[in-house]
């Protein structure tokens, strides 16, 4: 299990343009108490300082009620980038009481397990 932090590095000095569309989409539409976008790109095939692959995590109170629908909301919310460069997209939707309950931990992501490296 990997325990996220609000915090980015300061040490972060890269502009992400996609990872910053990401978030401010997010944060804007969903008015979320926890929102992370994670750039695993660097887990896969790809150019150094690509934005292919994404994880985000997300958790607010607009998704108390409506499990079914929280990914689709998301998926919805950056329809630009999933046409354009984004290759996947792996989504944590939570409420705050979910949230809590999980400790505030997220699992980690699985090494890439295909690509053109394979």
């Amino acid at each position: 299990m990997i325990r996220h932090q609000q915090d980015m590095s300061s040490c972060e000095t890269l502009i992400r343009p996609i990872e910053s569309s990401i978030k401010e989409k997010l944060e804007a539409a969903l008015k979320p108490v926890h929102c992370e976008v994670i750039n695993e790109s660097y887990m896969h095939n790809v150019p150094k300082n690509s934005e292919t692959h994404f994880k985000v995590v997300v958790v607010a109170e607009t998704f108390d009620k409506q499990p079914l629908i929280r990914h689709r909301m998301i998926n919805q919310l950056l329809q630009a980038e999933l046409q354009g460069g984004v290759h996947a997209l792996s989504i944590i939707a939570k409420t705050p009481e979910q949230w809590e309950a999980s400790n505030k931990t997220v699992a980690a992501s699985p090494a890439c397990r295909g690509g053109f490296g394979k």
